[in-house]
């Protein structure tokens, strides 16, 4: 696994470990991670703060984003894909759409690429939180 991936892993697990979802984010360039961010819903009261959303917030004002890459460990959902579409992100590489199948086709129809690395450890953490927490999740991707 590469190591932007396992930075996401890494992030994910951390939020997880602070009581909130294991959603976490990386955005690359030139090779060099500029942010990380996890997914903080639970732990800031926060409805906008998905992994991909705290990771962007985390790298702060950029010139452009046309030279990034964003790595997350799950499928972005529409409102993380509007942002990456909306700052011209080209390249989104992610840990798994098994348990969540986002918005792919949204992104795509935008020029951005999708790679969906389907890594078992990645569905391995969200199917055990799912399990865990289903009411969290369902609240999360707004199926209550």
């Amino acid at each position: 696994m590469d190591e932007f991936m396992q930075a996401a892993i890494d992030e994910a697990r951390l939020g997880r470990k602070e009581g909130g979802i294991p959603i976490g984010s990386v955005l690359v360039r030139n090779g060099q991670i500029v942010a990380k961010g996890h997914n903080k819903r639970v732990q800031e009261l926060n409805p906008i703060k998905h992994g991909e959303m705290d990771c962007l917030n985390n790298a702060g004002r950029q010139r452009t984003y046309r030279d990034t890459v964003i790595y997350s460990t799950l499928m972005p959902c529409f409102m993380c894909a509007g942002t990456i579409v909306q700052f011209k992100i080209p390249k989104v590489i992610v840990g798994e759409s098994r348990t969540f199948d986002g918005a792919r086709e949204f992104m795509e129809s935008h020029g951005v690429e999708v790679v969906d690395l389907d890594l078992d450890e990645c569905v391995q953490m969200m199917e055990e939180f799912i399990e865990a927490e289903p009411t969290l999740w369902n609240e999360d991707i707004m199926e209550l």
